[in-house]
């Protein structure tokens, strides 16, 4: 049995696959994983959750090792940055100091315009687009804006660009249109060989394109390349972590 487990790090700011050796201990772990979040050893708290976000535990003794903790491949590794503390000050009797006086508004004298008033007023919002023709005020259009032409064809192999060095994110077209989610614009759905996307080829309830979960992203078509990308396996060196 192989003692490589592949599973995803989340952070606050980032989200990659990567292999780990079930042997190393949660401290060597920690160490590598503040070279790929940025969050100091001492400051993370490392949970483990299923593909659907449930918690199945914490990582919370350094000295075990990985193996310890029943790690699956594809399994998610929640890093979390406790460096914050709350610290809540209870005003014990308001009615001797100046609690609530500097956010309390309620009697501070307001000055208010009928609508008719603003309406005659030729310093304000409301006149500035009146003279500018903009928002409702525009004259109406007699056709659509046009839709830009993408030279993308569905099911063409492709390669979405990575800020990671090394990393190929590499798919297969599987959408390319307007959408939903995006006032503006053309958008490519992207099939990628790896779980390293956002979502199932769906986008705030509208499904565009299927996918597994985790294998569907969306990219504007500057940030992909369309070409001869065959699949490539995912693999990360321990010694470049």
């Amino acid at each position: 049995m192989s003692s490589i487990v592949k599973v995803i790090v989340v952070s606050p700011d980032t989200r990659s696959e990567r292999r780990f050796d079930l042997h190393i201990t949660v401290e060597q772990l920690k160490a590598k994983l503040e070279l790929i979040t940025g969050i100091p050893v001492q400051n993370q708290t490392i949970s483990i959750e299923d593909s659907d976000g449930r918690t199945l535990g914490q990582l919370s003794d350094d000295t075990k090792q990985l193996g310890y903790y029943g790690l699956l491949n594809f399994q998610i590794l929640k890093v979390i940055n406790f460096t914050c503390h709350l610290i809540q000050v209870i005003d014990t009797n308001p009615s001797t100091s100046f609690t609530g006086q500097l956010s309390d508004v309620s009697q501070v004298e307001k000055f208010e315009l009928s609508e008719e008033a603003y309406a005659q007023r030729t310093d304000t919002v409301l006149a500035y687009k009146q003279r500018h023709k903009m928002g409702r005020f525009a004259p109406p259009s007699d056709s659509p804006a046009p839709v830009p032409k993408v030279d993308i064809s569905i099911g063409a192999r492709c390669e979405v660009e990575s800020a990671e060095e090394g990393l190929h994110k590499r798919g297969t077209v599987r959408f390319v249109g307007p959408t939903k989610f995006s006032a503006t614009g053309i958008w490519v759905g992207v099939e990628y060989d790896e779980p390293i996307g956002r979502n199932d080829g769906s986008v705030q309830g509208e499904q565009y394109f299927t996918c597994r979960p985790n294998y569907g992203v969306f990219v504007r078509p500057d940030r992909l390349k369309v070409g001869d990308f065959p699949v490539e396996e995912i693999d990360f060196d321990d010694e470049e972590m």
